[in-house]
């Protein structure tokens, strides 16, 4: 087959661009990436061979091998994993396809310490290889074929494919090191950095010196080693390699149960978010071993997807080692594995959150809206998650427990009282919160779309329901005001002429709207929207809306402020005969601007412009 030659994707070449010119503040963790991706090879190919022995053709011993080469200015990189073909290598090496390379871009910051940090974790640890080298050749062979290709690059827009017959099984990895990058062929550098980086890969990275290789790492599992015996340096490099990242982790749980089951479990919460954490997916990233032998990294019945965000390998030692996923699916030993996992995992997090040097509003920060899942998903477990939950209110910027705010509840109040929405600013100035404000009544801010679903999965914390403020007939009749709060209370239009003035507007909006009221809630603004009781929430509605789960919109119930001089003058003036013309353009605009201060648009953007410049009109005119 003819040399192809082809381009990088446009994404993958931006890439190239940043990796080359811009981090370059700490370059030796090529070595690290390239190992790492050895490592994953070999697991890979092990796992396989369970069911295809063949695979392994007679070479079973996993091994990496670092050939440095002074003269030429390389060094290769050669493992002896599952390899890749022909397709393998267009697909993960030349185009976004594999690479995660449009959203590393989009999170790229232009700090370099931040943006080197995001390299494993988007899964483009290859491409570091060009901060050392001007060009870079594969040559592989994919476990189970007979013909190898060779990928060469310079990094610079273009590659080529072409046939490789004398290819082994695995990859060879050769970087042609820039002039100033020939450090990276001394044998102490090398061992130096393997010490730090790679120490912990369970496989044999053996160095080439002169006529002599002698393996260069300790090449045993970590999370099988003492406790005693292994350092934070070792443990932060191990989760830097299970998790493909580069940030430190916020926690390490390093344990072994002992008993009917029996296995090991070497758990990180990371320090920052996954950029692929509310992926639709939800799939969970724990490595499951048996026996020290990698089983799958795609486990789905290790963890609850509420817990995704933890990261680590688990090994049992009571699985068969040639468990199939299927098998894995139902089978009762995982079942308790899990189960302990779920416990050592919210154990740890209530101990961190207990803890007041333990940094609890950093993991809550990056990781609350995942772990408020398990609230709705996880029945056994609710009570628990409940108490790790932290929350924005109308009372001040901090996070607090819910007992912290059923502690501080307002004499009468019998509701934790929560508003959902997307901004927590824009929240706060909602006009349902008003009365609520007024109050002194503290309000949950719900941001996270999982909120529309766990308050209606919780009837009760405390014996104390959990109601929405936008819901219609919120009771703050029985919630004592605080001192002179009834002093300030703005003068009520006459009941009379309220009755009349609701009478009109329900008249002039129809069925536009469900009902029209005379609001409690209100405190500034002339009027604002509210479900019904029973109704689906205004911005349960909206998130539907958008992802075309519901059609159209639900007609709600409009509430006017009997204090607001708007109000009082328009029921001054319909009392005393005004035009059904007026009241129909003033109801209509109304309900509009009920409408904007939801986040939505008028009804009919013509209407509302043609009625608003109307009524501009005519005041400017007397």
């Amino acid at each position: 087959m003819a040399e192809e030659k082809r381009q990088f994707q446009a994404e993958v070449g931006k890439l190239l661009d940043i990796v080359v010119h811009s981090l370059y503040s700490n370059k030796e963790i090529f070595l690290r990436e390239l190992i790492s991706n050895a490592s994953d090879a070999c697991d890979r190919l092990r796992y396989a061979a369970i069911t295809q022995p063949d695979l392994l053709a007679g070479e079973s011993d996993f091994q990496i091998r670092l050939i440095p080469d002074a003269a030429a200015g390389t060094l290769t990189i050669i493992d002896n994993g599952i390899g890749l073909n022909h397709d393998d290598l267009i697909n993960n090496l030349g185009t976004i396809a594999k690479s995660g390379t449009a959203e590393f871009l989009s999170r790229m910051t232009g700090d370099d310490k931040k943006d080197v940090n995001l390299i494993g974790q988007f899964g483009v640890g290859f491409y570091s290889a060009f901060m050392v080298a001007e060009e870079v050749t594969v040559v592989s062979r994919k476990a189970g074929e007979t013909t190898g290709w060779r990928w060469v690059s310079d990094g610079k827009g273009e590659f080529t494919v072409a046939e490789a017959p004398d290819a082994a099984r695995g990859a060879a990895i050769t970087l042609k090191l820039r002039e100033a990058e020939k450090e990276f062929v001394e044998a102490f550098r090398l061992k130096s950095i393997v010490k730090r980086y790679s120490d912990h890969i369970a496989i044999p990275v053996k160095l080439k010196e002169g006529d002599t290789e002698e393996a260069i790492n300790s090449a045993s599992a970590l999370w099988t080693r003492p406790k005693s015996e292994i350092t934070p340096e070792q443990y932060k490099e191990f989760y830097h390699h299970v998790a493909h990242a580069f940030d430190e982790p916020w926690s390490t749980l390093h344990y072994k149960a002992e008993g009917a089951i029996e296995y090991t479990g070497l758990l990180y919460i990371p320090g920052s978010k996954p950029f692929d954490i509310f992926h639709p997916d939800r799939k969970q990233h724990l490595k499951l071993y048996v026996r020290r032998v990698f089983i799958t990294e795609d486990c789905e019945e290790l963890l609850p997807p509420y817990l995704r965000f933890v990261r680590g390998v688990v090994d049992s030692q009571d699985l068969p080692l040639n468990v199939s996923r299927e098998m894995l699916q139902h089978n009762p030993v995982l079942a308790k594995i899990r189960t302990g996992l779920v416990k050592k995992v919210l154990g740890e997090l209530k101990k961190k959150s207990e803890d007041a040097d333990g940094n609890f509003a950093t993991f809550w920060e990056a990781f609350g809206a995942v772990l408020k899942e398990g609230i709705y998903e996880d029945f056994e477990r609710r009570e628990d998650i409940l108490e790790l939950c932290r929350f924005r209110t109308t009372a001040g910027d901090g996070l607090v427990t819910l007992a912290e705010y059923v502690a501080r509840m307002k004499e009468g109040q019998e509701a934790i009282y929560t508003i959902t929405g997307d901004d927590i600013d824009q929240l706060k100035r909602s006009p349902q919160l008003e009365g609520f404000v007024a109050k002194g009544v503290e309000v949950l801010l719900l941001t996270d779309p999982i909120d529309e679903f766990w308050v209606t999965a919780v009837p009760k914390y405390q014996e104390k329901e959990f109601r929405s403020v936008a819901a219609a007939g919120a009771d703050l009749g029985k919630v004592k005001a605080p001192e002179g709060a009834d002093a300030a209370k703005a003068e009520e239009a006459p009941a009379d002429e309220i009755t009349t003035l609701i009478a009109a507007m329900k008249l002039a909006l129809g069925d536009k709207v469900k009902d029209v009221r005379s609001s409690e809630r209100l405190t500034s603004s002339a009027v604002c929207l509210v479900a019904d009781a029973g109704d689906m929430s205004m911005h349960l509605e909206k998130l539907l809306r958008a992802h075309r789960q519901v059609e159209g919109e639900k007609i709600r119930i409009l509430e006017i402020n009997p204090r607001h001089a708007l109000v009082r003058n328009l029921a001054a003036k319909v009392t005393a005969g005004g035009t059904s013309a007026l009241v129909e353009d003033m109801a209509a605009l109304l309900l509009d601007q009920a409408r904007i201060l939801e986040g939505e648009h008028p009804a009919d953007p013509v209407a509302f412009a043609q009625r608003l410049s109307g009524i501009m009109e005519k005041g400017l005119l007397g």
